[in-house]
């Protein structure tokens, strides 16, 4: 029968108690890890946020020692005792190893059935069972950590940036549905039959209009959703650090920002990061990484051999050789000649689902002769002036991909990933934050057949490339900037367009009539005209940042209650069905479709 907390209040948290106590009388409370009965002493590790704190009942104790004997995993207790020094059995893998409470007093709180799953960390529990009971989870000692680092990141920046002239000003979550980027969560409205609220993909629009209205540095810790597919560092909702600066160059933003970064990474994780941090323009990240988002904490960079295969006798380098828009590079897989033919095949099946249509290699024997799939179809000269171009030496594997520039990017740029976490080449301890700058401003959608805005539709093209923006996109650059970590998009921001004309210039070159753009976008462009300063802002990912700061390899492990790769909640069945009353209130019909 549970009991009452009635006249006892808890005096520490369990690792809050220490040797510094040694003598005192405490008082405790939380949930029972584990018990050992020994016969005449009965042990209990007790666990709350904190972690863990060892229990004492003697079984000259009587009452006390006779109810310590019925407690079970994850009955909820509050203990009355003294604290003493472990006598030679110091739990070193314990923070507080080197002492424990010698009950006086128990309050069996609430009793708990036998949970589905080990409450600890290491067991080895499927995440669809984790996220079912999330609550159970969350009592993990790693979990409540994260949690905390989360809540330590979010207080020091509010703190930071308020010390820096910033105001937190909250935008709304009911907003106009736009048609640019992810899609919408639409909310039917119940007054206005046939129409919809979206919730915001990020409060853009919201924040410009902040620096139209004078509010001339603003921050947010800002919810968004994004109704698009999941996967590791991705959710339906997330949460951004969202500012926005007025009177400023992108130079502005990104100084107060590694300030802050250098700032936060010291008080939170004691790690000394230097600043300022590295440049690399988006054309230079491509080329040598595969990748916007570049791992720079180990070597392994794709090498352009284009101008090498020319006409060599190879169709398959030849051909995207001598075509626009296509190239052949590679990767000097150092060391790795020996590779089996197993795991080389396996390498061409990641390539294959990264859109190529096969992936070439060629190993370097120890005695200097080659192992490939191509080399017979190349003379010995052309070999030679490759492997040279690709600094191979007796022992390396060099691969290489043909196709589109994107293609081939973005099949090299996994591989080379893949191939750094395999061979261990990646420095875990290291944090490695460098900008990515002059993005292109549009990219081609095959899809729709159309450029699109490559960050949004509110960024400034570089100054000298306005007059481009209709005649020819493609030339366009953008003022954008993405701070990236560890091969991870951290944040993103840019300068943001503060001329009207400009901006029904962007609109109308992804595809927006004059009328469209003022049904979609009005309100911010009427605003334009009443005097707005020139603004740039960022907006980081809070769940991304924290899962980097926490060594996590998904954001799941940093979301208190987050959903499943299918977009659902296991534990409160969201999303669900609801009444017809419901549907009828909001002037809406489920149709049953085919598949």
């Amino acid at each position: 029968m549970s009991e009452t907390i009635k006249g006892l209040h808890r005096s520490h948290r369990c690792t809050e108690v220490s040797n510094k106590n040694i003598g005192e009388e405490v008082t405790v409370m939380g949930w029972v890890q584990k018990r050992r009965n020994l016969g005449s002493l009965i042990f209990i590790d007790l666990r709350d946020r904190s972690g863990l704190v060892q229990i004492v009942f003697d079984e000259n104790d009587g009452e006390i020692f006779e109810k310590a004997g019925t407690l079970r995993s994850e009955f909820v207790i509050a203990v009355r005792g003294e604290v003493r020094a472990r006598d030679g059995a110091v739990n070193e893998d314990m923070e507080t190893g080197d002492i424990e409470i010698t009950a006086k007093e128990l309050r069996i709180l609430s009793e708990s059935e036998t949970p589905p799953f080990p409450v600890e960390e290491g067991a080895n529990t499927k995440e669809e069972l984790r996220l079912k009971y999330r609550y159970l989870d969350l009592r993990k000692q790693n979990l409540q950590n994260n949690l905390k680092l989360r809540s330590d990141v979010t207080t020091f920046v509010r703190s930071f940036m308020a010390n820096e002239g910033f105001l937190e000003i909250e935008t709304p979550t009911l907003c106009k549905s736009t048609p640019e980027g992810a899609r919408d969560y639409l909310v039917p409205s119940r007054v206005h039959p046939g129409h919809f609220y979206a919730l915001p993909q990020s409060p853009q629009l919201f924040k410009q209009l902040l620096m139209c209205s004078g509010c001339d540095r603003y921050i947010q810790i800002a919810k968004c959703y994004r109704d698009e597919d999941l996967r590791a560092d991705r959710q339906p909702e997330f949460t951004q650090i969202d500012m926005e600066m007025s009177f400023v160059e992108a130079e502005d933003v990104m100084e107060v920002n590694e300030r802050m970064l250098q700032a936060l990474f010291k008080e939170v994780l004691d790690v000394d990061v230097q600043i300022p941090f590295e440049r690399m323009p988006w054309q230079e990240a491509m080329d040598r990484f595969g990748t916007d988002k570049p791992d720079t904490r180990f070597e392994m960079e794709l090498t352009d051999v284009t101008d090498v295969v020319k006409g060599c006798g190879f169709g398959v380098f030849a051909g995207p050789a001598d075509t626009d828009g296509c190239s052949v590079r590679g990767l000097n897989v150092k060391g790795q000649g020996a590779m089996s033919r197993k795991k080389i095949d396996k390498l061409v099946e990641s390539a294959k689902g990264n859109g190529a249509k096969g992936l070439a290699y060629l190993c370097i024997n120890e005695d200097g002769t080659y192992k490939s799939t191509f080399a017979k179809f190349m003379s010995e000269e052309e070999l030679e002036a490759l492997v040279t171009a690709m600094k191979g030496e007796p022992g390396d594997l060099l691969l290489f991909a043909a196709d589109t520039n994107k293609i081939v990017w973005n099949v090299l740029g996994a591989l080379r990933l893949e191939l750094g976490k395999e061979l261990e080449l990646i420095d875990e301890s290291k944090y490695n934050f460098l900008w990515v700058v002059d993005f292109p401003q549009f990219e081609w959608s095959d899809e729709e057949e159309r450029f699109i805005a490559m960050h949004h539709p509110f960024t400034m093209p570089k100054e000298e490339d306005i007059q481009y923006i209709e005649s020819d996109p493609g030339k366009v650059h953008a003022e954008a900037y993405d701070i990236v970590l560890n091969g991870s998009e951290i944040g993103g921001g840019s300068v943001r367009i503060h001329q009207t004309d400009v901006q029904e210039k962007m609109l109308r070159a992804i595809g927006f009539t004059d009328e469209q753009a003022h049904e979609q976008f009005g309100f911010l462009i009427d605003a334009f005209k009443y005097g707005v300063p020139p603004h740039a802002g960022l907006a980081y990912g809070l769940d991304r940042l924290v899962m980097h700061m926490a060594n996590e390899d998904n954001i799941r492990e940093v979301i208190a209650f987050p959903k499943n790769k299918d977009a659902v909640c296991l534990m409160s069945e969201a999303p669900g069905t609801v009444d017809e009353k419901q549907l009828d209130e909001l002037s809406l019909k489920i149709v049953e479709t085919e598949e």
